[in-house]
């Protein structure tokens, strides 16, 4: 099979590898039929993610065909098809049950990361039963690859640690698919005040679509002065960090106000410096998270009733031998005016 395959920093390929077969009973393999890039895969190929070594196919996003199953498989059957989570879960370990399927003690984001992923022609799923969706009958599954991985991190990591209320003022630092995500779902809640935060002109136009009250282009270096403006000098009651780099956690660092909430969603690859000497007298809560993904069935449900839109975060579509290209588009995004793409075959 062709699959996209990790050669160290920087090196990555479109080449074939075996075909994956069932290792365990409570594997399935999966034909994908739809996948995308996500901008982990980009740190990835920094050398942000040493656990990733050479040869690894990457991608833990997607909907597929179920080819094969384990014997111990009991949800799933040959033809069903699939949303594929990004989180693999056991659902029976201590971290499972307590709904922290991230730190599963045989999974959590193990997906192109520990094991073979989904930018390719087959993947083997461990843990099917818990670690796939079924596609509703309709759905559109383009839209449905969302709900893999950008949806339920934006909305866990994002807005429910962030503890988005009515009424918030929010800032989202880093207009992304995965800020845009925070900015969706964040919706949930009723804030008052929707702030993006970005550099690029075009991402914060389409924030503004999607449901941003306010847009600030942190270009000039003065982010912080620009929010802190919009708020009459108060800041903001959640600060979500979209990004991952030491610029954009400074500046929500910097426009929480007391009581707030900073929320970390980015992958950082660099140590960030801790504005303690600020923070700890405003009674201010820092989280950061791996999204669980124990929300995808509520948001499958949500986009299933209309409620929620998440093909309005794809900007680009391409066949499934032209990854390269598909790569070259994502990691150009403000060239191309790139969000989320979708890589997918005829199936």
């Amino acid at each position: 099979m062709r699959a996209l395959v990790y050669h160290g920093p920087g090196k990555k390929a479109w080449e074939e590898k075996p075909k994956p077969t069932v290792k365990a009973p409570t594997d399935a393999v999966v034909k994908v039929v739809r996948t995308t890039i996500c901008g982990t895969d980009l740190h990835i190929l920094k050398g942000d993610v040493p656990a990733v070594t050479d040869g690894r196919i990457l991608g833990h996003e997607g909907v597929g065909v179920i080819e094969e199953v384990g014997a111990a498989v009991s949800n799933f059957k040959k033809g069903d098809r699939v949303l594929i989570s990004c989180i693999t879960s056991c659902g029976k370990c201590d971290a499972c049950k307590k709904g922290m399927y991230s730190h599963c003690a045989d999974g959590g984001w193990i997906l192109g990361h520990l094991v073979d992923g989904t930018q390719a022609e087959y993947v083997r799923i461990p843990h099917a039963d818990n670690s796939l969706y079924l596609a509703p009958k309709g759905v559109d599954e383009d839209a449905l690859v969302m709900l893999s991985d950008i949806l339920p991190t934006g909305f866990e990591v994002g807005v429910l640690k962030g503890a988005v209320k009515p009424g918030d003022t929010v800032a989202i630092v880093g207009g992304g698919p995965v800020g845009l995500a925070a900015l969706l779902t964040a919706q949930f809640y009723a804030p008052a005040e929707l702030i993006m935060v970005d550099l690029d002109d075009n991402r914060l136009a389409v924030a503004k679509k999607l449901g941003a009250t306010q847009t600030v282009n942190s270009g000039d270096g003065k982010a912080v002065e620009k929010v802190m403006a919009l708020t009459g000098g108060k800041g903001v009651d959640v600060a979500i960090e979209a990004v991952g780099i030491p610029a954009t956690f400074d500046i929500c660092q910097d426009v929480v106000t007391a009581g707030g909430h900073v929320a970390n969603v980015g992958v950082h690859g660099k140590s960030v410096s801790l504005k303690l000497e600020k923070l700890w007298v405003h009674n201010v809560t820092i989280t950061t998270g791996l999204v669980d993904t124990n929300t995808t069935p509520m948001l499958l449900k949500n986009v299933v009733a209309g409620r929620l839109s998440p093909r309005q975060l794809i900007t680009h579509e391409f066949a499934f031998d032209e990854f390269v290209k598909a790569y070259d588009t994502f990691g150009n995004a403000a060239k191309e005016k790139a969000l989320k793409v979708v890589v997918k075959t005829k199936g």
